[in-house]
Parts: C-alpha cells; sequence; structure tokens
C-alpha cells in the first residue's frame, strides 16, 4: 500500500474521529452487560439512531446480529467489527465513482446543492483531479447571484489552470450554461462542471431556474447534463434527507458527495442516505485540503466510521 494511500485513510479516520468517538461511546454504553440480550439490543439500536445511521438502517444492522449473536457472550470490539462489515455490505454497491463518459466530449455535470455546502470547493477539487487525470475542464459559474460563489470559483479556475465561463452579476444561469457548453465544445473539452445556485428558502424560484438550466443544455445535447450531483454537508444530519427528496424533485440526481465529515459527529448518516435513496456515492470530504475530497471507499468508511483500523 503506497504512503500516499495510507496518509488518506489516516485523514478519512481522522476527520471522521468525532463521529468514531461517539458512536464507539455509545456502543460500549449499550453492552455493559457482555451478554446479548433484549434488553442491550435495544440500547444498541438507539446508539445506532443517536449516530445519525437512520431507524431502518439501525433496525436493520441490530436485527442482522440478533441473528448471529443472540444470547451469546459479546465483546465491544466483536461488535463493532461485526457492524462495520454489515454497514460495508450496505455501502459497497453505492462506492462508485464519478463516470468517466468518453462518449461525451464534452462530459457535462451538473453540481447542486444548498448555500454553504462546499459546493464551489468541491468543484474546484473534482477539476483539479481530472486536470491530474489529463482531461481538459471547463467550469461553468451558474450561481451568478452571489458574487462570492463566482469568485471563488474564477479563483479555483485559476489555480487549476482551467478556464471560468462567467457573466454579469445577475446573468440569467440557463443561458450562462448554454454559452458555457458551447465554448467548451468549440474547445474539444473533456468535462464541463457546472456550478449552480442552492437558495432553499425560496425552492420554486431554485427549482424553476436548475430546470431551465437542464432544458436549455438539451437543446446542444439532448443527453445533458450527463450526471447531476448533489454536495450535502454532513453536519446536517437528518437534515441531508430533506435536501435529496427536494433536489430529487427539481432534478434527477444522479450521486451524491458528502463533505465536512471531519466537523461533525453526524457521520452515520451516509450510511442512511445510502440505504434511503440508493443513490451513488461517489466521494467524501474530510477536510479543506485540496487532497481531503476523495472517492468513497465503503469499507475503508465503515470501519472508520466504528474507530477499527482498516487493516482488519
Amino acid at each position: 500500500m503506497s504512503g500516499e494511500k495510507i496518509g488518506w485513510l489516516g485523514r478519512l479516520k481522522a476527520g471522521l474521529q468525532r463521529s468514531s468517538s461517539a458512536l464507539k461511546e455509545r456502543v460500549l454504553g449499550a453492552l455493559r452487560r457482555r451478554r446479548l440480550d433484549q434488553e442491550t439490543l435495544d440500547e444498541l439500536e438507539e446508539a445506532l439512531i443517536l449516530a445519525d445511521l437512520g431507524v431502518e438502517t439501525a433496525q436493520s444492522l441490530v436485527a442482522s446480529l440478533k441473528k448471529e449473536r443472540f444470547g451469546k457472550e459479546v465483546s465491544e470490539e466483536e461488535v463493532r467489527e461485526f457492524l462495520a462489515e454489515r454497514m460495508a455490505a450496505i455501502l459497497e454497491p453505492l462506492a462508485q465513482p464519478i463516470p468517466h463518459r468518453e462518449r461525451f466530449r464534452p462530459q457535462v455535470v451538473l453540481v447542486c446543492g444548498v448555500n454553504g455546502t462546499g459546493k464551489t470547493t468541491t468543484i474546484g477539487k473534482l477539476a483539479k483531479q481530472a486536470k491530474d487525470a489529463g482531461l481538459s475542464v471547463v467550469l461553468a459559474a451558474c450561481d451568478t447571484f452571489r458574487a462570492a460563489a463566482v469568485e471563488q470559483l474564477a479563483i479555483w479556475g485559476e489555480r487549476n489552470g482551467v478556464p471560468v465561463i462567467r457573466g454579469k452579476e445577475g446573468a440569467d444561469p440557463a443561458g450562462l450554461a448554454y454559452t458555457a457548453l458551447e465554448k467548451a465544445r468549440a474547445e474539444g473539452a473533456d468535462l464541463l462542471l457546472i456550478d449552480t445556485a442552492g437558495r432553499l428558502h425560496n425552492k420554486q424560484a431554485l427549482m424553476a431556474e436548475l430546470q431551465k438550466i437542464v432544458r436549455v443544455l438539451k437543446k446542444l445535447d439532448p443527453e445533458a447534463p450527463h450526471d447531476t450531483i448533489l454536495v450535502l454537508d454532513a453536519t446536517t444530519g437528518q437534515n441531508a434527507h430533506a435536501q435529496v427528496e427536494i433536489f430529487k424533485s427539481m432534478v434527477d440526481v444522479s450521486g451524491l458527495i458528502v463533505t465536512k465529515l471531519d466537523g461533525t459527529a453526524k457521520g452515520g448518516v451516509v450510511v442512511a442516505l445510502a440505504r434511503r435513496f440508493g443513490l451513488p456515492v461517489h466521494a467524501v470530504g474530510v477536510g479543506e485540503g485540496i487532497d481531503d475530497l476523495r472517492p468513497f471507499e465503503a469499507r475503508a468508511f465503515a470501519r472508520a466510521l466504528l474507530g477499527l483500523d482498516n487493516g482488519g
């Protein structure tokens, strides 16, 4: 295993420290009696719900544990190992990197999410990863009503040496997306990443705006956008469910990226979201650094969430 890989696993574990410490403590509290009786299982279920794993996921995990170990003596580490394996099994089919669609030039990726989730930063990091992989990238600053978002994207563009298509403040986001796709196509770019607004307090306006962007892109490419990624902030915990519901009702969300896992004890929400919505989890973020957004690895995540080493 390369030092770089170990470095990422270490950062993932450190990033999930608040989540894993809280979960370990709750599991330990539930297992005071060693023997796995019904009372212990009920307490364990509550511990998992409090860790933002959601009621359905918690019930499913505890039911599996009951089936295999009920009435037996168990250690706290055994239970954590068991839960990690079961969580990894839930997450494994959904741990999928953003697909690279070679038949589209450019591949159009629409990035959405509420303000404050780290959407623009995520786009900057994705642009760097694509550029490092030898792809030519264009960014489109379609959150035209927030000057700060446009500036932030421009800085990322400069840093990564990729062009940013931007308009006047308050310009029509759909018109700008159309222009960006025209330019990206003319330049033979491999990837067009489109930043969008996320003002949820006026859902109707946001919905109309996003749907118009999609409609206008389809005039140039009937299959665009080829991917629609929703960026979620892990610190919002169970509120992330409502955000997925809302954005799914607006556009065809094809995958998720979960950021700010290092700032919360609510990391379990990733498991709950995966189980409930069945959407691919493309990447997770555990910090501000350029390399702190990485493809989602189910087993590494589950083990880090439960405070276990990734070797086991």
